[in-house]
């Protein structure tokens, strides 16, 4: 064999276990009954603040905790090892990747689909033109 084909054969192994672990690490996206049924597997669910739920930031433990919906309507009390994110309040939508526990979900990643500030602007501008005659 040549060096080249060598080399190619290589690259392509490396190729193929990048893709592999990369696949590998893709969560599965679950509500939160199915996350509860496997306990400590990884997940990702997709949900809502429920606004009517306490939202506690612990600073000691650095731990913040509050109440999600999820897609089906299940509700869940969620802890995050981190500062409450800016804007939560205001989220369309949360994806959080971590797993089920007995009492609550952990997530330890938290990403919010906040309103577009485009669509406010247009709002805003709506009610604008609305006033006038």
């Amino acid at each position: 064999m040549k060096r080249t084909h060598i080399a190619l054969i290589i690259i392509i192994a490396v190729a193929m276990g990048a893709i592999m672990v990369s696949l590998g690490d893709a969560s599965t996206y679950v509500n939160f009954e199915q996350a509860e049924r496997n306990p400590g597997t990884k997940y990702t669910v997709i949900g809502y603040l429920d606004k009517e739920a306490a939202m506690n930031y612990d600073a000691q433990a650095n731990r913040f905790s509050f109440g999600a919906i999820d897609k089906n309507g299940s509700k869940q009390k969620v802890i995050y090892h981190q500062p409450k994110p800016q804007d939560f309040e205001r989220s369309e939508e949360i994806t959080m990747k971590g797993f089920a526990t007995d009492s609550a979900f952990i997530a330890e990643e938290i990403l919010m689909k906040c309103p577009s500030k485009y669509n406010e602007k247009n709002e805003m501008a709506g009610n604008q033109n609305s006033y006038v005659n």
